[in-house]
């Protein structure tokens, strides 16, 4: 599950500020900026976000771009933390690393690695989640 070398887009316990960037991406990237999501709705979870394909929504994060050198090993890492295992669509995923198109403030939009909420955690938020309306995991406080 290595993928191409494409940043990685975070909204929730991986943005600057909260718990899990001090833990995995300090000191381990080349750069950090704002960027919107386009196509997504974000719900809260137990402790952390979830990202759902939605056409008329918008999440908000930051475009973080790995260092070279850091890239394999915080990859890895993520996968396990966002606890995506499996093969893509499999149902012990609690989250699927998939390629997306993301707008930054300044610039043409980028790909980038998204941890999406995997089919049947999409379908329950769907259905009994909670949205946050305004796509800002740091707003909702």
């Amino acid at each position: 599950m290595t993928g191409e070398p494409l940043p990685f887009f975070v909204y929730g316990t991986l943005r600057p500020g909260e718990h899990n960037h001090d833990l995995f991406l300090r000191g381990r990237t080349r750069s950090e900026e704002p960027g919107r999501l386009r196509g997504a709705a974000l719900y809260d979870g137990p402790g952390y976000p979830y990202v759902v394909r939605d056409p008329g929504r918008v999440v908000r994060g930051e475009l973080v771009t790995a260092l070279p050198g850091a890239y394999g090993g915080l990859l890895a890492e993520l996968d396990r933390l966002e606890e995506y295992a499996y093969a893509p669509g499999d149902p012990r995923n609690l989250y699927e690393r998939v390629a997306w198109d993301v707008s930054r403030e300044a610039g043409a939009p980028v790909r980038a690695w998204v941890y999406v909420a995997a089919p049947a955690v999409a379908a329950r938020l769907r259905a009994h989640g909670t949205l946050i309306e305004d796509g800002d995991w740091h707003a909702r406080r």
